[in-house]
């Protein structure tokens, strides 16, 4: 993450374009839509441990190739920093929904709000040092030395999880019909209409809050005429705040309706996010702005974690990996097709007006969950039908 943050700070100072932040995002996002629905039926099939493993050697591989073609060629055009990014996404393609779909096998049910609270928390750890340790070694490193922290990052990973035991899968006798699976994970999320809907509402989120989300370098830089480090400081913060959030849902996180904290959420990531597109472009409205990212920093893991909870209470683990592939396509369909537009409409009509837009749709999102019964009642129902498939377990081991 400090070679990805590395690399956009990069191009902010490089470019100072919005058009092309917005195509790095994308690019960044474009093999999670594209590949997830066909690499979930192989994350069910798979080895999970070597799908962990081969991403991160792809992605050092490709940092390696950056590093060479800037330091013997002195060359670092943006055109291979674009293949680097999209290929780095496609390695985090196949990661997270194997690590999603490996979490209910290695955790008990009960306890699996908590541990992906703690994880969130973990990963906000990792978002807190590494955009103000990379603007710090930005600052101090030419750009070809310091993405090799790739490479390091990978072989010390590698080392670790080499060592960590990971349940072998349920073999599956049928031959693997990827597109027959991939039809197959469409017809379960689409029939669970609770969770359908909540993934459309997620989608229509991403859609208005992504091509925002991609201009926060230029945010600072440009309309708070801030500097690198204060733009590593702002994504500092809102990773602080998202690793409060994770703490509170890894403490307290047994709530029997989860959607209430969800559609909360939304509002308090809009309202701060509209707010920051009308504060003034000075170093007073600065200030204003990083507090604003503490609030929406702790509302975010309160989707993404808790969500990520009720799928995985929803589907068994042996067809998690088809489900969590449609559903990651369809959560990131949006943010490509909203950044399409992203970086020419900021260019033209202001980066700060794409965060009121923003703050607007993420409000409506909560407006929209709140109003829909089949949403707002998911986990009510959810854990009402988890509490009967409990009872009739306990009742066949009783009778057997």
């Amino acid at each position: 993450m400090i070679v990805q943050y590395a690399i956009i700070w990069y191009l902010t100072k490089k470019t100072g374009s919005a058009t092309i932040l917005s195509i790095a995002t994308i690019l960044g996002m474009l093999p999670m839509v594209i590949l997830s629905p066909f690499v979930g039926p192989l994350v069910d099939r798979w080895n999970k441990k070597g799908l962990l493993i081969f991403p991160d050697v792809f992605a050092a591989c490709f940092a390696i190739i950056l590093s060479v073609s800037a330091t013997v060629f002195h060359v670092f055009p943006i055109w291979l920093i674009f293949i680097s990014l999209l290929m780095r996404s496609c390695a985090q393609t196949f990661q997270m929904p194997t690590i999603q779909s490996v979490m209910p096998t290695m955790v008990p049910d009960k306890e699996l709000t908590r541990m992906n609270g703690q994880l969130g928390m973990v990963q906000s750890a990792n978002m807190i040092i590494a955009p103000a340790f990379g603007a710090f070694l930005f600052a101090l490193i030419p750009i070809q030395y310091l993405i090799l922290l790739d490479v390091l990052g990978a072989f010390i990973g590698i080392c670790i999880l080499v060592w960590v035991q990971i349940p072998n899968n349920e073999k599956i006798d049928q031959p693997m019909e990827i597109l027959h699976n991939t039809k197959l994970g469409i017809r379960q999320l689409t029939g669970n209409k609770g969770l359908w809907y909540i993934t459309l509402i997620g989608a229509v989120f991403t859609l208005t809050y992504m091509p925002a989300a991609s201009m926060y370098p230029l945010m600072t830089m440009k309309y708070f005429q801030g500097t690198v480090s204060q733009a590593g400081l702002i994504e500092a913060i809102y990773s602080s705040g998202m690793f409060i959030g994770g703490a509170i849902i890894g403490v307290f996180g047994k709530w029997q309706n989860r959607m209430k904290p969800v559609i909360i959420a939304f509002f308090l990531v809009g309202i701060p996010t509209g707010i920051s597109g009308i504060l003034p472009g000075n170093q007073t409205g600065f200030l204003w702005f990083a507090l604003l990212n503490v609030i929406e920093g702790i509302a975010t893991p309160f989707f993404t974690t808790l969500l990520m909870a009720m799928i995985q209470q929803s589907y068994p683990p042996k067809e998690l990996g088809r489900v969590l592939g449609v559903l990651n396509s369809l959560l990131n369909l949006a943010g490509p097709i909203g950044l399409v537009f992203a970086g020419p409409l900021a260019d033209i009509i202001g980066i700060e007006r794409l965060f009121v837009i923003a703050g607007i749709g993420a409000a409506v999102c909560g407006i929209i969950a709140t109003l829909m019964p089949i949403t707002r009642l998911y986990d009510v129902r959810l854990h009402q039908k988890l509490k009967k498939q409990s009872q009739q377990t306990s009742k066949k081991q009783e009778n057997a």
